[in-house]
């Protein structure tokens, strides 16, 4: 079976190539060279946004691992304001909104033409709307952990982009019958990343609104791999939150609710030792997925 792996030459691709290798064959899609790690994989140089480059990408594929990605809302006026402060070059205001959407848009339609079966797509767990805030308004926390089914309150266009990029899937799942799986993420942790977690960890000090959320490079790989496997005895499409076992915290979970939010205990369902804000049942009880890494093995 053929698999393309868009963003090939991104960190996250290093994990799913790495995990697939050997067993599928691999086209790797990116705009820049691949480096030296995956420079032995067949590759495709082409750009998501233009559509000629993702039909030739898609030809002969049967399954995409979509990773190609705007990786933070390029309009952010806190975002820009410090680009142009420190003398970084301003990214055009709607790359985001090109890339993720319209680049996505591009690769369905490319899909549909050469009979892709499955997508895998790596969203966000900002499709949630809790982080790039940019109103003084803190994000409605419903309960605790958070699942799927919590209502999204996104302001930028990022987050709104990886909300709308699964539901952009789905239409397609409807229309042309593709199995269509969407990953939410927290911040995608390598083991070099999650050593220096553990070596820079400190007491926290207020409250995190990112939700102290994080995941391992491989344990998000795995999922992919897991998806696109069990993809004919899933729903036609679907949804899943992608987290660590456990908090970016040295501190138990419950300890900074207490401490940061109290008004959130009464909201609290079941959060024990580390927990994480986010739940992660759904994709085991779907696929038998399960965290394996916590950047706490290197904790002295």
């Amino acid at each position: 079976m053929k698999v393309l792996i868009t963003g090939g030459s991104g960190r996250l691709a290093k994990y799913v190539a790495r995990e697939l290798e050997g067993d599928y064959e691999l086209v790797l899609f990116s705009r820049t060279r691949l480096p030296e790690d995956r420079s032995h994989l067949p590759w495709i140089q082409g750009d998501l946004n233009n559509f000629e480059d993702c039909l030739r990408a898609v030809e002969g594929v049967q399954v995409i691992q979509h990773l190609g990605a705007m990786p933070y809302p390029t309009d952010h006026p806190a975002i820009r304001a410090e680009m142009e402060a420190s003398g970084r070059e301003l990214p055009p205001f709607d790359a985001t909104m090109r890339t993720n959407i319209l680049g996505t848009y591009y690769l369905m339609q490319a899909a549909v033409k050469a009979g892709v079966q499955v997508v895998v797509m790596s969203g966000s767990n900002c499709a949630l709307g809790h982080g790039y805030r940019i109103s003084d308004d803190p994000f409605p926390i419903q309960y605790l952990p958070i699942d799927e089914e919590h209502p999204s309150a996104v302001e930028d266009s990022y987050s709104y982009s990886k909300l709308a990029g699964e539901e952009l899937l789905a239409s397609f799942t409807r229309a042309y019958g593709i199995r269509t799986y969407v990953t939410r993420p927290s911040g995608i942790c390598p083991p070099e990343r999650r050593q220096a977690m553990a070596e820079n960890a400190r007491p926290a000090t207020e409250w995190n609104p990112w939700l102290w959320g994080w995941v391992a490079s491989e344990d998000v790989a795995r999922m992919h791999r897991m998806i696109m496997e069990a993809a004919e005895t899933l729903p036609p499409h679907d949804v899943y939150f992608l987290n660590g076992p456990d908090t970016t915290a040295l501190e138990p979970t419950m300890e900074l609710i207490e401490r940061f939010r109290p008004d959130l205990l009464p909201k609290v369902r079941h959060l024990e030792g580390y927990q994480a804000f986010f739940s992660c049942e759904k994709a085991r009880r779907a696929f038998g997925w399960e965290p394996r890494y916590t950047w706490r093995e290197y904790l002295k």
